[in-house]
Formats: C-alpha cells, structure tokens, sequence
C-alpha cells in the first residue's frame, strides 16, 4: 500500500480532533480525545503527538504513508515560522509547535488558525470542491473568515488576511464596539453573540416578541422566532443577514470569487438566512461582478477542521 495520505489536526479547547486524508480531500479515518488544557502546554502537545499516533494505528494504513501532518488552531499563528503566537483557548502562547512536533513525529509539520483551515477544508472537500476561487464564512461565536485564490489559502503579508469578521461595516450611528477595539464590525451583528444581543435588547426595549419568554435566548431561538412569524425575530434576522450581504458585496469587486461558503452554527438557520444574505447581494453588487457568483451552506460541518489541516500540504 502505497498511497500517500494527510493527517489534519483539529485543535480545540475542550477536545483534538484528528482524520486522515488522502490527496483528494477525502476524509478516511477520524480520532477524537480530550485537549486537556488545564495540565499544561506540554499535555496539549504530548495529546496532541498521541492522537496523531493513533488514528494511525486504528486505520488501515502505515505510518510510512503519513507525507505530512497540519493543525489548524483558533488564535494567532506565525504560518511561516510555525509558532502559536496566542491560542488562549488552549492554552498556548508563543509556541514552536512546528518544530516541536517534527521533532516528535518525524514527519513535515504545517500550521495555520482555524478560520483558513475550516475554508480550505469546504474548497479542498466540501461545497467548494473543484472551485479555485472561494470566500468562506464561518458564523459562530464570532465571524471567521478564509480566502482561497487559484486554489490556495490567502494570508496576505503578515498571515492576517480573510478577518472578515472585522470588516467595518455598520454605520457610525448604529455601531457598537468590537472585541477586537474598533467599532461597526460584522462580527457584532452577524455573529451569534451578536444576534443573541440584538435580541436581549428588543425584548429590554420592551419590543412585542415571544423571545420575552424564553429565559436564556440562543441564536436558534432567535431563527425559529423568525420562522413563526415573530416581527421582532425577523428584524434581528434581517439586520444579520444585511450586513453579511453587504460584506459580501465589498468583497466580491474586489476578489471576484465564483463562490461565497457559509459555515458555523448561525448557517444552519436555512433559508430564512440565506435567501436574505443573496437578496442583498443582489442589490449591493454590481449586475457584471456578480454573474454566475453563488452564495451556498457548507456541508462538512465539524469535520472542515480536519480535512482543512490535512489540506494545507495540498492547497497551501
């Protein structure tokens, strides 16, 4: 059996999620434990050094078949030198991961933050298979975002681009701060904090909406208001959806993608979602841009992480 193939790490603050790829971005073997980030930056690592051992062992293929091993972590990352700058959700800061897990592996290492990873897995395996030009959203706590061009993740010249979450995008009389310290971001509406907080405060306001009742609004919650009529829902929907169109709109004349990938939990709203995102895409972007451009759901759900980090050997 000669077959190369891509182990990619999902790294994670509560666990590690590790699969095994082959060269067309098929996910063939998965193995999941705890990150256990409580015991320390040497316990991720050695976790991390383990899982990898062991997807292995458990599938039908031999460790001299492994060409490379990827991770895609959530915070800061040097691609290039292969340092964790900040992860706090796991824990580590200023990390030489590459070089420490090429020591321990003996196999080429790659690293890149979560965002980029989860867009190449869609554009390597998933909605965006066979498509070189893509922009993916991914809609979750916050708003992450990759760019993938001719085929390969985008990073710009300091590693930092595709933080479509940042884009500046709600006017002055409307914004509210970001975590990030600027004001107006996507991140503050489109996000499910942020849909969650629209919420919180229509119901403050006193606004007319069954979300009155509901004692710890969710995202969902707010999506299946909306589904059932509810006024108020639909306006916090609505103003999501806008501002994610509007995004969109910006980026499409400056990049051109064929294809805009939406991810994360807030995309399982379904059409209420979408149908509202082309609709203002429709209206904000020039007729000649947005010919044949479409706007579609990701499919690999959990699993983009690890076919993103296997990825990056192929596509990066």
């Amino acid at each position: 059996m000669s077959e190369k193939i891509y182990i990619g790490v999902d790294l994670g603050g509560t666990a590690i999620k590790v699969g095994i790829c082959n060269e067309e971005g098929q996910l063939l073997h998965t193995y999941e434990g705890p990150t256990e980030v409580a015991k320390g930056a040497d316990t991720v690592v050695a976790n991390i050094e383990k899982y990898v051992r062991q997807v292995v062992e458990e599938s039908p293929f031999a460790w001299e078949q492994v060409a490379g091993v990827g991770a895609g972590v959530a915070g800061f990352t040097n691609v290039r030198e292969g340092i964790i700058i900040l992860a706090p959700n796991v824990g580590l800061k200023d990390l030489h991961i590459r070089e420490i897990l090429e020591q321990r592996l003996g196999k080429p290492i790659k690293i890149d933050n979560d965002a980029n990873v989860a867009a190449l897995g869609e554009a390597w395996g998933g909605a965006g298979k066979g498509i070189e030009n893509c922009v993916c959203y991914t809609l979750g706590t916050g708003v992450g975002g990759g760019i993938i061009i001719n085929g390969k993740i985008y990073q710009g010249f300091s590693g930092m681009a595709g933080e479509l979450g940042h884009m500046s995008v709600v006017p002055d009389l409307e914004a509210i701060g970001c975590g990030c310290g600027q004001m107006g971001c996507l991140e503050t509406v489109s996000s499910a904090t942020g849909i969650i907080r629209m919420a919180k405060d229509a119901v403050a306001r006193g606004d007319r909406t069954s979300l009155s009742h509901v004692e710890n609004i969710m995202a969902k919650d707010v999506f299946d208001a909306a589904k059932e009529g509810d006024e108020a829902a639909i306006r916090i929907v609505n103003r999501a959806a806008y501002y994610l169109g509007k995004s969109m709109a910006a980026v499409a004349v400056i990049l051109n993608p064929e294809l805009f990938i939406v991810g994360g939990g807030v995309s399982k709203a379904g059409d209420i979602l979408f149908n509202e995102i082309r609709s203002v895409f429709a209206k904000l972007t020039p007729e000649p841009v947005q010919k044949g451009m479409k706007i579609v759901p990701a499919t690999l759900g959990n699993d983009a992480g690890m076919v993103g980090a296997a990825g990056l050997f192929l596509r990066s």
